[in-house]
């Protein structure tokens, strides 16, 4: 039903930015919640961000609260995720994901949650 595809990852310097764009296909986009969520070598798919269908309601964990924003835009059925003073620890491929949620009963956390992911972009942050 919906289709994900990711772009924008790249390299750069610790402090510096990055916009990933993850663009979709499909059925109605705005039916969808749509997260991001990283996984580095050796450790676990993690929580990066998500955003609700309407695009009122935003989470994030604290490891990139203040730093990192997730923006969708239905009418261009893309989602962006604007990161800002990038750590090495943020080193990871970034995946987008969509889910259909039903308002006031969906984990937008959790992976499990999400039904249609992207490819991932890597994201590489040198110190």
């Amino acid at each position: 039903q919906v289709r994900l595809v990711e772009s924008g990852g790249g390299l750069v310097q610790a402090g510096g930015s990055l916009r990933l764009s993850c663009a979709a296909s499909g059925s109605t986009f705005s039916s969808y919640a749509t997260g991001w969520f990283r996984q580095a070598p050796g450790k676990n798919r993690e929580f990066v961000a998500a955003i609700s269908g309407s695009g009122l309601n935003t989470y994030y964990p604290n490891s990139v609260k203040g730093r990192f924003t997730i923006v969708r835009v239905n009418a261009k059925n893309t989602v962006y995720l604007q990161m800002n003073s990038l750590k090495p620890e943020d080193t990871a491929v970034y995946y987008c994901a969509a889910g259909f949620a039903v308002s006031g009963s969906f984990s937008y956390t959790g992976a499990s949650q999400y039904n249609y992911w992207g490819q991932g972009t890597q994201v590489t942050v040198s110190s």
